[in-house]
């Protein structure tokens, strides 16, 4: 058998990757190409062109392996397609995506079930009841390409657009309707009588929910795990594969197809955003490059355009795309304007909702398998699912042009903040987290939680994994950092302060934010590492002191002038218009007017909303000594040699304020950029 399999999974490939690299050159997703080839290689072309090659390149004894490694292909596919999907990110996404979301499954659902009363006396067997015939027909006319919509909508760089956010959100839920009502469809078809198909459907729903409330929660460990080894292990890999498997058998065993379980078997999957992309970077390539081409090749083998022998199957061929086309891009774009979108974006959203892609070819190929359609009919919806995947790209182009969408793009994008944790102890990593959460809004913030373990030994063992006890100084962190998109580090350091300046400037963070450890024998808190990041880091960095029960209440901020301090204003800015939005006091004392710089700074942060004071007459360390202890939660000063003290980085003020005021402190010193030396 191999000498059959292995040309042809060399043909396969080769053509694969010509037509797919032809179809990229001329704007066209490589899925197109690749489903052309198929149909190359199939009886439509090179089967036509010449039989005698073809039908020794693809012998019928040898078709029963290839499609064996398609179906395997398929398994990983759609479990990639469901772990793409994040049922979190479907809800609250706004009455647009509500409406047009489920006028894209109505509409041509309808228009498929009735263009099935035309089709279903000339194009299906006798054997199977209309009912199924036009279940069918309306799930497969409803489906749209969710992972092609994906690429191009990032290709074009409108993912975080209010179009993007539509148009994902409606195509996962077609996606999932669709492989619901095509379940629904092979548990009728394979079963022969009721008390089958009621208990095929009651097995459904008791997999479906130990999947969603058992299954779900149980492999969060999953993306726990990977977080604190810092990347997905082989025996990670491996359960997942194994979930995977057993979700795909246990829904075949049931009678609703091995693919229904797969796609499962990805929505219960972690959603952590390092963990989705690491699986999907260790099976994505096999699976597109590999795999899929050889699905496209069976159904291109199953794709006898020669059956299209007359006009007026021709004609129905194009009665087909027709349906297709008025149900999904009328439908969606129809019911988008509807509900408050543009003309230019309703229309953008029908087409790119029109595209159908693999996922077309997929619920086909199950529909051919089952006998609901005819090879005529798999023919028809096979160009139906080209003709709708080609015009997307050409037709989404004119509607919606790449410099229009790039304007969108930049508009919608807010800028992430991005914020370097260091933890030390597990007990700190909680109240970091808290200040990182008060500087944005969840949606903008970025965080990297890093801890690091002093290696005073041989290099080789500083390379190797850190014990758990040492990963486990991150887990209370990680365990309040729902909704962030949070990504850890750990691992073993010969150099702390070092590495934590080289991880600021590699991941490009705005803010390096530590704990202040009471000193034991040092002189000064600001010490040790601490004073090495600070000297040395790329950004800023804050220095935090955590006291009492966490709750602020309001903020000072002592500002002198200079760069420190007009950071240490920035980031109490960012704690008044951030998500706890606490009040905050600036106390102005010693301020040159003529720094004007700073004088701006207080000026900004007045019309802003800060309440700004003077400092009373007298000492001026004095009087934020006995502002702060006046009932504030948290004062944040600048490092800089503030109050006319000693000309050093870290002034004894902060000293004094860490013994005599109750409240926690922020000690901010500015990124070079600011102005800091």
């Amino acid at each position: 058998m191999l000498l059959y399999l292995l040309p042809q999974i060399a043909a396969i490939l080769v053509l694969g990757r010509i037509l797919g690299g032809l179809a990229h050159r001329v704007g066209q997703p490589r899925v197109v190409g690749e489903m052309a080839a198929g149909i190359v290689l199939g009886p439509s072309l090179l089967g036509w062109l010449a039989p005698a090659a073809q039908a020794a390149l693809f012998p019928a004894e040898s078709l029963g392996a290839l499609n064996a490694i398609a179906q395997v292909g398929l398994v990983l596919f759609l479990f990639l397609v469901g772990l793409e999907l994040d049922p979190a990110k479907l809800r609250g996404q706004g009455h647009a995506a509500l409406v047009t979301s489920h006028a894209s499954i109505i509409a041509p659902f309808l228009l498929g079930s009735v263009l099935a009363l035309y089709l279903y006396p000339q194009l299906s067997d006798a054997s199977v009841q209309f009912s199924h015939f036009a279940l069918f027909m309306g799930a497969a006319m409803s489906v749209t390409a969710f992972p092609v919509l994906a690429r191009i909508l990032a290709e074009r760089n409108l993912l975080q657009t209010k179009l993007g956010v539509v148009a994902i959100t409606c195509a996962a839920v077609d996606d999932v309707t669709a492989w619901g009502l095509l379940a629904v469809v092979i548990a009728l078809v394979r079963t022969s009588g009721a008390v089958e198909v009621v208990a095929v459907f009651a097995w459904t729903i008791v997999f479906v929910a130990l999947v969603l409330f058992a299954l779900r929660p149980a492999l969060r460990r999953l993306a726990v795990y990977h977080r604190t080894r810092g990347g997905l292990t082989r025996g990670a890999l491996a359960t997942v594969l194994l979930v995977t498997i057993a979700s795909a058998w246990t829904t075949e065993w049931i009678g609703i197809h091995a693919l229904f379980g797969a796609f499962l078997a990805g929505v219960a999957m972690p959603k952590d955003p390092d963990f989705v992309r690491d699986v999907e970077h260790r099976l994505s390539d096999v699976t597109t490059l590999l795999f899929l081409p050889l699905f496209f090749a069976y159904a291109g083998l199953n794709t006898q355009i020669g059956l299209l022998d007359s006009p007026r199957l021709w004609l129905d061929a194009g009665l087909v795309v027709a349906v297709a086309t008025a149900g999904k891009f009328g439908g969606s774009a129809l019911a988008a304007r509807m509900s408050g979108l543009g003309m230019r974006e309703s229309a953008a959203l029908g087409i790119l909702m029109n595209t159908r892609g693999l996922m077309e070819l997929v619920i086909l190929t199950i529909g051919l398998e089952l006998g609901v359609v005819s090879p005529a009919l798999f023919a028809m919806m096979v160009i139906m699912a080209l003709a709708t995947t080609v015009m997307t790209t050409p037709v989404l182009e004119r509607i919606y042009p790449a410099s229009l969408a790039q304007q969108e793009s930049a508009d919608a994008a807010p800028s992430a903040f991005s914020v370097l944790l260091p933890v030390a102890l597990p007990s700190n990593g909680p109240e970091l987290l808290r200040v990182a959460r008060a500087l944005a809004p969840a949606s903008r913030l970025r965080v990297y939680p890093l801890h690091l373990l002093r290696a005073d030994r041989p290099l080789a063992d500083a390379l190797a994994p850190l014990p758990a006890d040492e990963t486990d100084a991150l887990l209370p962190l990680l365990a309040a950092a729902d909704g962030l998109d949070i990504r850890p580090l750990a691992f073993v350091s010969r150099d702390v302060g070092g590495d934590v300046v080289d991880l600021a400037k590699a991941k490009q963070a705005d803010l390096v934010l530590m704990g202040w450890h009471e000193p034991v024998v040092a002189r000064s808190a600001l010490g040790g590492v601490v004073r090495d990041v600070m000297r040395r880091a790329p950004t800023e960095v804050a220095v935090v002191l955590s006291r009492g029960d966490g709750a602020w209440g309001r903020v000072l901020v002592p500002f002198a002038g200079g760069p420190h301090d007009r950071a240490a204003l920035a980031l109490a800015r960012r704690l008044a218009e951030g998500p706890e939005a606490v009040p905050v006091t600036v106390l102005t004392a010693g301020l040159d007017a003529r720094d004007a710089v700073s004088v701006a700074a207080v000026e900004a942060a007045r019309a802003a909303g800060l309440d700004i004071r003077p400092a009373l007459p007298g000492a001026p360390l004095d009087a934020v000594v006995a502002e702060a202890a006046s009932g504030y939660g948290l004062v944040v000063a600048g490092a800089s040699a503030a109050w006319g003290l000693e000309p050093s980085l870290f002034s004894v003020a902060h000293e004094r304020l860490a013994r005599e005021v109750p409240a926690s402190l922020l000690v901010v010193r500015a990124g070079p950029e600011q102005g800091a030396g």
